[in-house]
């Protein structure tokens, strides 16, 4: 039973498939026993799972896992770090035939390691949406490298322009990178100038953390779309999400505050 069929005025969520208010979780190399026990208790939440970096490379039941996540009507896409090995070493066409041999429909184009021209990604954006559902990221995973804001904006508006379907704010799986300082602390500024400028419904924010998750929740409403959530905090983040956890109570509700 979900929580609008209960006894509380919970706030409303998009049926899935959604489009929004996006649960992305990180599979980080889980065995088929727990990808049922996730979905046996927190399924209705789960939107999309990300085989986190190249764990999907070196996993030996690939194709079971696949195959579970398809029969549970959920996409599973590559972390951007296999596609990034792959640009870098010459061998994005072979990528390619893998991920159609392994009847993957997303895929992420990333470029937080290795570094690629503008024209390039937007190019491989391009290229790629013609056959898969991409999602870019944008932002760094090295946690000495700040960008602009405007170069955000930019950027996100590109990647959408070019064929992207979301774009996702890097934030590492610990949130120590891109929209967040070394010490875990969000940028605030970067994120609202990003939100004053995109349609936050075509943005992944990143959130491993709950303080983070909370912030976003109280921030955009329980429809923002959030990335790098770790299995086990699928059901706690939909309680941000509902306000049934006293970190976002008083907002969602109670409908007090703004």
């Amino acid at each position: 039973m979900t929580g609008s069929e209960g006894f509380l005025d919970v706030p409303a969520r998009s049926p899935k498939p959604r489009a929004r208010g996006l649960t992305h979780v990180i599979d980080k190399g889980l065995n088929l026993r727990e990808i049922e026990g996730l979905f046996d208790t927190a399924g209705d939440y789960v939107d999309i799972v990300k085989l986190g970096w190249g764990t999907s490379y070196v996993t030996r039941n690939l194709e079971k896992k696949i195959a579970l996540y398809r029969s549970l009507d959920v996409p599973v896409v590559c972390g951007g770090t296999l596609f990034e090995a792959a640009v870098a070493l010459g061998k994005l066409d072979e990528y390619r035939r893998w991920l159609a041999h392994h009847r993957f429909s997303h895929v992420e184009i990333s470029d937080g390691t290795v570094e690629l021209t503008r024209e390039r990604k937007l190019e491989l954006i391009a290229e790629l949406s013609r056959d898969f559902v991409v999602l870019s990221e944008v932002g760094s995973k090295d946690a000495d490298v700040v960008f602009a804001p405007y170069q955000w904006v930019e950027w996100i508006r590109e990647e959408l322009a070019a064929g992207a379907w979301k774009v996702i704010t890097e934030g590492r799986e610990g949130g120590t990178a891109g929209i967040y300082r070394p010490t875990g602390e969000m940028r605030t500024g970067l994120i609202d100038e990003i939100a004053h400028s995109i349609d936050v419904e075509n943005v992944i924010f990143e959130a491993p953390a709950k303080l983070a998750q909370a912030w976003f929740v109280k921030h955009f409403g329980p429809e923002v779309n959030l990335g790098n959530i770790p299995p086990d905090e699928v059901i706690p983040l939909e309680t941000l999400r509902l306000g049934l956890r006293a970190d976002t109570l008083r907002e969602l509700l109670l409908g007090e505050g703004g």
